[in-house]
């Protein structure tokens, strides 16, 4: 199992959208990179669900139910992952506090800003955890 960040506004979808929903299609990305890792994702792996614009923050934890696949076999690179709520986190991990943590230096989330999906790597995962919990 390998764990993700999936970046939303709030506005769009957020994770209360999620918790409502219970599931859903995870789409719209669109950076090359982000795609890469986005078709990376299979059933099973974890994601972090991270609110961009004014909030800035880890927020909760959802789950793929599938592996990444292709929605529109007629639009290059169309790939998309179904995700299912697990948690909305009571206590938040802000993108500041990660930026004032010298641990977090190097974490894709800081150093690659624009990028919507990422995977997170086993020392971050462990310092995302400890301070959501």
């Amino acid at each position: 199992m390998t764990y993700y960040l999936l970046k939303s506004e709030p506005n769009d979808y957020s994770i209360d959208d999620l918790e409502r929903d219970h599931n859903t299609v995870w789409d719209g990305v669109r950076n090359n990179l982000a795609l890469k890792y986005l078709k990376d994702i299979k059933k099973g792996d974890k994601c972090f669900i991270y609110h961009t614009g004014k909030e800035k923050q880890i927020v909760g934890l959802a789950e793929a139910i599938t592996d990444a696949y292709i929605e529109n076999q007629d639009v290059r690179n169309s790939y998309v992952v179904d995700v299912k709520f697990l948690e909305k986190y009571q206590k938040l991990l802000t993108l500041k506090q990660m930026k004032d943590n010298d641990q977090f230096e190097g974490f894709d989330l800081i150093r690659l800003s624009r990028l919507s999906v990422m995977p997170v790597k086993e020392n971050y995962l462990k310092l995302i955890l400890n301070s959501v919990s």
